[in-house]
């Protein structure tokens, strides 16, 4: 990744991710499920590599993997993450590079919010939290690159599989472990095949990815399978009420056009906004196209890098944080 090159102005967003980052366990029995995605012998997800996400003190609805749902309430129509059922919102997108021809498939996750906590500090607080997984395939149809990232855009990680050759990483990639303020999670995954499924273990409270497994089968988890539909990623954006009336998980109208609706983040707007120059710091968003969408999704908080570490901008967005694909 680029180097910061205002010390004295990003000192302060470093530490707070940092210490917002990485909050203990609480303690007691902590209820766990993996959640995994539906599938259908005419499914033409069937035979791939597919996330599963392992959520921690699932017992709390907060925890637990949502449906997003349109409601009519009070003579307006509103919406709300359902933590009582799963639904895993995919897509897929192609991109090109020098070197070829990559296909992402793209899961998206939401949970109802990040609750208000000062001790440990959540800095994320607030409605509506999501996460994305992308899945890169190369033209041999090989999983070579796993990303997560907030979809507020924050805490990306970028994790290279066996199938990558080592002159497509960034200088110096380290062997064994990267740090994600305050998260530790493997550097390297292995040349993951057809069969195998790639574990997320969420923290409980912030949704933080605190750890990632490549298993194979139900046989090589101690947990709890729950099993999510799945739903493309344009349905969030026609959401349709038991009355029959439609609306979007995300703001049209300037100044929040592809902000997810109810997902302020008031902590970061406090504290980020500022030197961010970003008054909505910290808010979820749309995902795929900033054309479409109206809203660059951007994972550096650097204002100066707001276009090179667009997400939506595939290519770019790998290019900036140091990989050579």
């Amino acid at each position: 990744m680029p180097k910061i090159t205002n010390g004295s102005l990003f000192f302060l967003i470093l530490l707070i991710g940092y210490l917002a980052g990485c909050s203990p366990l609480p303690g007691g029995h902590a209820l766990k499920e993996t959640v995994q995605l539906e599938q259908h012998p005419d499914d033409p997800v069937t035979g791939k590599i597919l996330p599963v996400f392992t959520t921690l003190e699932s017992g709390k609805t907060y925890n637990r993997i949502g449906t997003v749902e349109a409601l009519d309430k009070d003579g307006r129509v509103t919406v709300r993450v359902n933590g009582a059922r799963p639904t895993v919102y995919e897509a897929s997108a192609k991109f090109t590079t020098a070197k070829g021809e990559y296909t992402n498939s793209i899961y998206r996750v939401h949970f109802e919010k990040t609750p208000f906590s000062l001790f440990p500090f959540y800095l994320t607080a607030g409605r509506h939290p999501g996460l994305l997984v992308v899945l890169t395939r190369d033209q041999d149809d090989h999983l070579v690159l796993l990303t997560t990232v907030h979809t507020c855009g924050c805490y990306v990680a970028i994790l290279p599989t066996g199938w990558l050759s080592g002159e497509a990483y960034p200088e110096e990639w380290p062997e064994s472990q990267i740090d994600i303020y305050g998260e530790t999670l493997p550097a390297r995954l292995p040349a993951v095949v057809p069969g195998q499924s790639i574990e997320l273990v969420i923290r409980p409270g912030t949704h933080r990815i605190m750890g990632i497994n490549v298993i194979t089968g139900k046989e090589e988890s101690e947990h709890n399978f729950a099993t999510a539909e799945i739903r493309s990623q344009e349905s969030l954006r026609n959401l349709q009420t038991e009355q029959g009336n439609e609306t979007s998980f995300y703001y049209s109208g300037w100044p929040l056009t592809g902000h997810v609706r109810g997902a302020f983040k008031w902590w970061e707007l406090l504290l980020l906004s500022l030197p961010s120059m970003d008054l909505f710091v910290g808010m979820d968003k749309d995902f795929g196209s900033t054309e479409l969408t109206g809203n660059p999704f951007y994972t550096s908080l650097q204002p100066w890098y707001r276009s090179r570490s667009d997400m939506n901008k595939f290519s770019t967005f790998l290019q900036f944080h140091g990989w050579k694909l």
